[in-house]
């Protein structure tokens, strides 16, 4: 049986911008996971895959779909669990992360739900800093864990964050900031990996209401934010406020109103654009490429030092 994401909750997001469509599906045990509808292409039956040598231990092999081949990632192995027993009964998700497809094998799919960004939250700060969830939320009285793919990702095919001599050859010495927004740890590693080879600093916050928070602590501490920093690079999907929210509020600020926002997203499309001028964002693009990052940067850059 092959699945494909209902095109009534594809357009129901694409209207409501802050809200949330979740896939939910099991690996081995009842505990339900969750990922963005937005990054699934489509849901298939288990494929014989072949196995690679010296493949990744989560890479449970490849698979030929319509002629390309595919690795597809045992998710139960890769954020630490057993390796998914008899994979034959299970099914492959299959999504687009950072300009990338892959497969994830999992057991069973649930159901496609509908929530608001603001009912999903950072998980409990005990449960550390190497777990493979970067947010929760309540579904019918149930827990769903997010699960943070661009981690299970980087760990397999680790994101190429050097910026090319061409372009880091043009940085200059200026002290300058950027606030990184994102809610994966990754992501905000691979953003910031980037920028310091432009001479940039940066200071990160986990989704929107931290950076928006932060941005007040600084603005009560006397700084002119719009000379602190020379932009905000914000993910799209983030717990309690999302890219698109935070993006908003900034512009409603009369303190902040001026801030240059890059929304930068692994979800793709020209929804995107479209909200990114609803919402007074300046620029989108999709994750992750350093280089597609740093010209974003040194333009704005070169253009201030004009």
């Amino acid at each position: 049986m092959q699945v494909h994401p209902d095109q009534g909750v594809l357009e129901s997001n694409k209207l409501a911008g802050t809200r949330l469509e979740l896939l939910l599906f099991r690996l081995e045990k009842p505990q339900l996971f969750g990922i963005n509808v937005f990054k699934v292409l489509e849901i298939i039956p288990y494929q014989r895959l072949t196995r690679l040598f010296g493949s990744h231990a989560s890479v449970r092999g490849v698979a030929s779909l319509r002629g390309n081949a595919m690795p597809i990632i045992d998710l139960s192995q890769a954020i630490g669990g057993m390796p998914l027993n008899d994979p034959g009964q299970g099914n492959i998700i299959i999504t687009e992360y950072n300009r990338s497809r892959h497969g994830f094998l999992i057991r069973q799919v649930d159901r496609i739900v509908h929530t608001d960004w603001d009912r999903v939250q950072p998980p409990p700060k005990l449960t550390g800093k190497n777990g493979y969830v970067t947010a929760i939320t309540l579904i019918d009285d149930q827990m769903i864990e997010i699960l943070d793919v661009e981690k299970v990702l980087d760990q397999i095919v680790p994101a190429q964050t050097h910026v090319s001599d061409e372009l880091s050859s043009q940085a200059r010495s200026e002290n300058q900031r950027v606030l990184i927004v994102d809610d994966s740890s990754v992501a905000r590693r691979q953003i910031s990996d980037a920028l310091v080879q432009l001479g940039i600093a940066c200071e990160t916050a986990a989704d929107g209401r931290l950076a928006l928070e932060l941005l007040e602590e600084k603005i009560s501490a006397g700084e002119d934010i719009n000379t602190y920093y020379m932009m905000v690079i914000s993910d799209i999907e983030m717990p309690e406020m999302d890219g698109y929210m935070l993006t908003q509020a900034i512009r409603s600020h009369p303190r902040l109103q001026g801030l240059y926002i890059l929304l930068h997203s692994s979800i793709s499309g020209e929804f995107n654009v479209d909200r990114v001028r609803e919402t007074g964002a300046n620029k989108f693009i999709q994750k992750y490429n350093a280089d597609d990052l740093a010209k974003v940067v040194l333009e704005l850059k070169q253009g201030r030092g004009a």
